[in-house]
């Protein structure tokens, strides 16, 4: 029979059937539209992953040619069923209605890809991706959904749970009921994890003891909290003027937050609040020990990456087999915050290799300006403008965080087949983990067994 398509419906076109899967076997196809599962209408991809735990699924198609089709599917609790849909989260993603005075996305030059200049606050992301969200562009519905269907860990913006400041910081009136969103989703058993975008001389200091207070109040639910250094680029004109942490406002932070982690460790025998690596690095600080970081909880917020990149190729490096003479000469690129690290890192490497040299390069950010040091941001452009006149030698090695996420693309879309086209040499693009940027560096593939290390 037919039927007109209700908006519902629009979003949840079937891209991909795997080969061997139950959805083959039960007939479905690519280009149906899934409609219903029991009887229970599929608005999104959160919808579609809790009614698919069902163990018996009379699942409604609608296919091409308008007709309606039912398939009934017998499987166990945690059986996929082999589909993959056109758009991931089966739904419009839900833009961000805040006008954070720090927000990184409003500080972004002009004509860069529109991707870019997107801000999603959506709780699906977050599930799905491990993406941020301010909860402020949510409804009840939203947020009875996500204790409804288990959703967790959700991470959370929380930035301050003074009321009338995080109204202020995120310019919307609505925003200043976070405490009472994160009670009610701890009292519901909803795992999270928190952020807080530390700006001098708005939600610092008392501010932020306060804030740490608050959260740790919930901590039965909360996993971890990372505070992260407000990202400031040279594009901030008419927005609000915001200071830059330098090495004793940097310090101060480590020093207030290394004091609630003591009074946790007796309270709850966790950390719970951590400070990302830039901090350390502002402060010109060492490190704490690896160990401290206990499961690397906040690794997406540059919360211990150093460290843990670090004790992974010191791990590495010291199982390495003898490796015959490389005459090699191989060109590291970093950002500027982790250059120091990387250069101590290459320069052990080298030692422990006969006749091979590696030039580490950092990498000036030219193109966001302002206070931006992290490797992450560094854009192809600002590449090939520090190493078009050097020698390269045989390969440039760079770091995953550089690229889009799914392609070998830079912020600024200038592409590493580009790159390499005008640099004149590969460029060969090595995970952020330390063994992996050894291996990199040397193409030892996996030669060393992963039991020897």
């Amino acid at each position: 029979m037919g039927a007109v398509l209700k908006k519902t419906d629009v979003g949840n076109i079937i891209k991909r059937v795997y080969k061997g899967s139950m959805a083959e076997e039960a007939g479905i196809e690519k280009g149906d539209r899934l409609v219903k599962i029991n009887g229970n209408e599929i608005e999104d991809i959160i919808d579609y992953r809790y009614h698919l735990t069902d163990e018996y699924l009379e699942i409604e198609l609608l296919r091409a040619d308008g007709e309606h089709w039912i398939i009934e599917i017998e499987k166990e609790y945690d059986d996929d069923l082999g589909i993959e849909f056109e758009n991931p989260i089966m739904d419009e993603v839900k833009s961000c209605r805040n006008k954070c005075v720090f927000c990184f996305v409003d500080q972004l030059p002009p004509d860069m890809r529109p991707s870019l200049y997107f801000k999603d606050d959506d709780f699906r992301l977050s599930f799905l991706q491990g993406n941020y969200i301010t909860l402020t562009n949510m409804s009840e519905r939203d947020i009875d959904k996500i204790i409804k269907y288990r959703i967790s860990p959700i991470n959370i913006s929380v930035h301050t749970t003074n009321s009338e400041l995080r109204k202020k910081m995120l310019n919307n009136r609505s925003a200043g009921n976070i405490l009472d969103i994160l009670t009610k989703l701890a009292k519901n058993n909803i795992e999270m994890n928190c952020q807080i975008v530390l700006c001098p001389g708005l939600n610092d200091k008392e501010e932020l003891d306060n804030t740490i207070r608050d959260l740790g109040k919930l901590s039965d639910s909360i996993n971890s909290v990372a505070i992260v250094p407000v990202g400031l680029t040279a594009y901030r004109q008419g927005l609000q003027k915001i200071d830059p942490f330098n090495e004793e406002s940097a310090s101060y932070v480590i020093d207030q937050v290394q004091a609630w982690q003591k009074r946790f460790r007796g309270s709850i025998n966790r950390d719970f609040v951590y400070v990302s690596d830039e901090f350390y690095i502002l402060a010109n600080r060492d490190f704490p020990t690896y160990e401290s970081y206990g499961d690397f909880p906040q690794l997406e917020n540059g919360v211990g990456l150093v460290v843990k990149l670090r004790h992974e190729f010191y791990r590495y490096l010291e199982v390495l087999p003898n490796i015959p003479e490389i005459h090699r000469h191989i060109t590291v690129v970093t950002g500027t915050a982790a250059c120091g690290l990387i250069k101590k890192m290459c320069d052990d490497l080298a030692e422990k290799v006969e006749h091979l040299k590696i030039e580490v390069v950092c990498v000036e950010n030219e193109f966001f300006g302002g206070h931006i040091s992290v490797s992450g941001l560094v854009t192809g452009r600002d590449i090939y403008n520090t190493l078009e006149n050097r020698y390269l030698g045989d390969k440039v090695v760079i770091p995953q965080s550089m690229m889009k996420s799914d392609e070998k693309i830079f912020l600024d879309d200038y592409t590493v087949a580009a790159l390499e086209t005008k640099l004149g040499v590969p460029i060969q693009i090595s995970e952020v983990e330390g063994k992996k940027f050894i291996q990199a560096i040397l193409n030892l593939g996996d030669r060393v067994k992963e039991g020897e290390n």
